[in-house]
């Protein structure tokens, strides 16, 4: 009996479907038309002789069965990619191409400093970069469209390796008018909860920012949300209130041509620790960890 297998394209053009939600992105995404695409899934319907996806003129919506075979697909997908990655750890370390997704409160600050050594050191790495929060790191992370991600602990990110690189302290930065303005650390307890600007849910700043003022019970209650770290220090020059700002931040020069004012925070609380992350059991620990020797020296 001849046993007929679903290839590895049919599962690509499955999983791309699925999160795109739309045949034309899907097809984009996977470099190859419309028509393509359609057609690939179709044979893998056919070949398994179940419908996996419910096509309407607005609507792409995927059966039940559908998705438990887009779960699996995934894993499928990740250690196919995996082969490629054995062979590549049995030659020279940190070559060919690594995809890192990182977050949006550390990408600015480390990147600019740390790229030009890594293509300096590691001519052959292709290291695809993906800025996006917390959560959709990790969910990157754990379906193989990242296979590392820089980001800011604690944070749970699943069954992951960590890779310490340093720690990032906190500050409170207030407008320069500020009639609270003092030279030395602010005590935690006297930040006004009332007067912060927080960044959006997703980002796990907002939690650590509330943590570190032992306030972690207000997360759904800043006075003003941001989409990002240089619109909130906008906001608070104009007046509008106090934000924390780490440190990686600050020497990055985000306050330059700013009246704000940034101070220390006295908390035991008040530092993030950055890390790198990656699946266990991956084939690549030992890239992975010279990666993070490099970007831990970013921090000198």
């Amino acid at each position: 009996m001849t046993t007929y297998l679903p290839t590895l394209k049919q599962l690509q053009y499955l999983v791309a479907l699925r999160e795109a939600g739309h045949f034309g992105r899907a097809a984009e995404s996977c470099f190859v038309t419309q028509s393509t695409l359609s057609a690939g899934i179709r044979e893998l319907e056919t070949l398994i002789g179940v419908t996996l996806v419910e096509r309407t003129r607005r609507v792409v919506r995927f059966t039940p069965l559908g998705e438990r075979i887009v779960a699996k697909a995934r894993t499928v997908l990740r250690e196919a990619d995996e082969l490629g990655d054995i062979a590549r750890a049995a030659g020279r370390p940190l070559t060919g191409e690594m995809r890192m997704s990182v977050i949006p409160t550390i990408a600015p600050f480390i990147l600019p400093r740390v790229l030009p050594k890594l293509r300096a050191q590691y001519p052959e790495l292709t290291l695809y970069l993906r800025e996006e929060p917390s959560g959709p790191a990790c969910d990157s992370l754990q379906h193989g469209r990242a296979d590392c991600v820089l980001l800011a602990l604690p944070y749970a990110c699943g069954d992951v390796e960590i890779a310490p690189l340093f720690d990032d302290r906190l500050f409170v930065a207030f407008p320069g008018s500020d009639s609270d303005a003092t030279s030395g650390p602010i005590v935690a307890e006297d930040i006004d909860p009332a007067r912060m600007l927080l960044l959006e849910d997703g980002h796990c700043l907002k939690d650590h920012a509330l943590a570190a003022c032992n306030h972690p019970e207000l997360r759904g209650q800043a006075a003003m949300l941001g989409t990002s770290l240089h619109t909130i220090v906008q906001m608070v020059d104009n007046g509008l209130g106090v934000t924390m700002l780490p440190e990686m931040a600050l020497d990055a020069g985000i306050l330059d041509h700013t009246g704000i004012v940034a101070r220390p925070i006295a908390s035991d609380r008040a530092s993030r620790s950055i890390a790198l992350v990656w699946r266990k059991a991956s084939p690549r620990e030992r890239d992975f960890r010279l990666l993070a020797d490099v970007l831990a020296d970013s921090d000198a």
